[in-house]
């Protein structure tokens, strides 16, 4: 009898043995990582002061040479589409979980992963470049980690008036006489000022960027790395606007809504004629 219940004891235990093993090899879900390589063209860019000699130096359409100090983008309303067409959204309604600041001088930055996505093959990649309007509010009780992130004393991506965010934060020089380049984007609001009540849309700085993967990311039994190379080149140089950074143009408070519109355009793609902007898909490892 001792040894029936010996035998039967053995047996379950290979039986979950089996079976977690067959669950190990047959994932529901794994991790996509997203890592983002700021570039001029196909340069990685290294950041410098005014007169850095190891900063990496950009010469653009016009012939302007520039270099950054400091490069910041917020990233957020990430949807993986799969080979069917079918999209899986990636906490789209929530900063804490599916937005993130992207910083050049922060390599963690760099890579963001994505968590619990399910099996499958996936075959375009879209985000938002910055936050879409119904969230582009300084909510600290709502998304206390995004807004917290974004508004540290080394990042400062909340807008001064306290409505939005920055979504796009370059700062740096141009010219050989290393003029101040300071180049802020982000949505506008129309209405008294410090009147929140008044408030309604102005310019939409947020943009939709939708990248076709070179070979399908795979979720399975492996966790896919994709490389999204962001080209600042194209900042002055883009698909849609050649600029010539000058007195009315290099700085924000200088700059008018309109200009700020010239390079959100060049960085996030105009829409109709333009849905990467600058980003665009290296690799895929799978």
């Amino acid at each position: 009898m001792k040894t029936s219940t010996k035998y039967s004891i053995l047996f379950v235990a290979i039986l979950i043995l089996i079976s977690c093993s067959k669950d190990d090899d047959n994932p529901v879900a794994n991790n996509v990582t997203l890592h983002f390589n700021n570039t001029f063209k196909n340069t990685t860019i290294v950041l410098g002061d005014a007169t850095s000699s190891t900063a990496t130096a950009n010469t653009s359409a016009e012939g302007q040479v520039h270099h950054f100090s400091e490069l910041k983008y917020v990233i957020s309303n990430i949807r993986l589409v799969k080979a069917d067409g079918s999209e899986i959204p990636y906490n789209i309604s929530d900063l804490d979980k599916g937005a993130t600041v992207v910083d050049h001088s922060k390599a963690q930055t760099l890579d963001y992963v994505l968590t619990n996505i399910p099996v499958g093959e996936y075959r375009q990649l879209k985000f938002g470049l910055g936050v879409k309007p119904e969230l582009n509010t300084l909510d600290e009780a709502r998304f206390p980690n995004f807004y917290a992130e974004a508004g540290a004393n080394d990042t400062k991506m909340h807008w001064e008036w306290g409505t939005g965010y920055r979504f796009t934060k370059i700062e740096g020089f141009y010219d050989t006489d290393h003029k101040q380049l300071s180049i802020h984007t982000g949505s506008t609001v129309e209405g008294t000022n410090g009147e929140p009540d008044t408030y309604t849309q102005g310019v939409d700085a947020y943009r939709d960027i939708t990248l076709t993967l070179p070979d399908n990311a795979v979720v399975g039994r492996n966790a896919p790395r994709i490389t999204i190379n962001a080209d600042f080149d194209k900042l002055l140089s883009g698909k849609t606007n050649t600029i010539t950074l000058g007195a009315g143009n290099a700085t924000p408070s200088i700059h008018t809504a309109a200009n700020m519109v010239l390079f959100v355009d060049n960085l996030g793609g105009n829409g109709p004629s333009d849905i990467s902007g600058m980003f665009s898909v290296s690799s895929v490892e799978n």
